[in-house]
């Protein structure tokens, strides 16, 4: 049998190449997002990521910095222990960085005159009713924290750079703070909170002895 040439191999592995170019590969649709009576501006990609706490389901596959993984928190209960007091979900957005979707959370548009707003996990109280306010971004929006109640770390995940919050006795994460925005608030900062890591008690909260 005759072998042949190199040519002709060539020819054969090429051929196929040149008949399917790169270009006629054809790229799957991505879901257009469109503006909500609760969201009125035009919704974008780079809108939804600034925007959110954080993205659903991967947000526990990028980390917010090395020093939040070194910080240590008062409240210092292992994976097991938390998921023995949360549901899937708490844990999936305050142990792990997860979402809700915009306009589903339970406290989007709570708005009490008083009361406290705590953490999910360990019950801390971190916001007042009298600081939230109404942004329509789809997610509980806070113009400020009680004092040493949240703490802030530097997140630089999906190629940008975003201020993290979470709860400063248990570490809990609670969402992303944005600030510059032009609400008319006291601060000009909306904290950007998942109505999954709250829990709403009545009354204000109680002085620390």
């Amino acid at each position: 049998m005759r072998i042949p040439g190199f040519s002709a191999a060539l020819r054969a592995v090429t051929k196929p190449l040149k008949s399917h170019p790169a270009s006629a590969i054809i790229k799957p649709a991505l879901p257009r997002l469109t503006p909500t009576r609760s969201s009125p501006f035009p919704i974008t990609r780079t809108t939804l990521l600034k925007a959110a706490p954080t993205i659903p389901l991967m947000g526990s596959s990028f980390s917010s910095s090395a020093t939040q993984q070194k910080m240590s928190y008062p409240d210092q209960r292992s994976d097991d222990e938390w998921r023995a007091v949360l549901n899937p979900e708490q844990f999936r957005i305050l142990r792990e960085k997860g979402t809700e979707r915009p306009g589903t959370g339970e406290y989007d548009a709570h708005y009490p005159a008083e009361g406290v707003y705590a953490c999910a996990g360990c019950h801390t109280p971190l916001y007042t009713a009298k600081q939230k306010f109404k942004s329509g971004c789809g997610w509980p929006a806070y113009f400020d924290s009680i004092p040493g109640a949240v703490t802030r770390h530097t997140d630089r995940s999906f190629g940008m750079e975003r201020t993290e919050i979470t709860c400063s006795n248990c570490g809990g994460h609670l969402g992303h703070v944005f600030k510059g925005e032009g609400y008319p608030t006291p601060t000009d900062e909306r904290h950007c909170v998942n109505s999954v890591s709250l829990t709403f008690q009545e009354g204000e909260p109680k002085a620390k002895a």
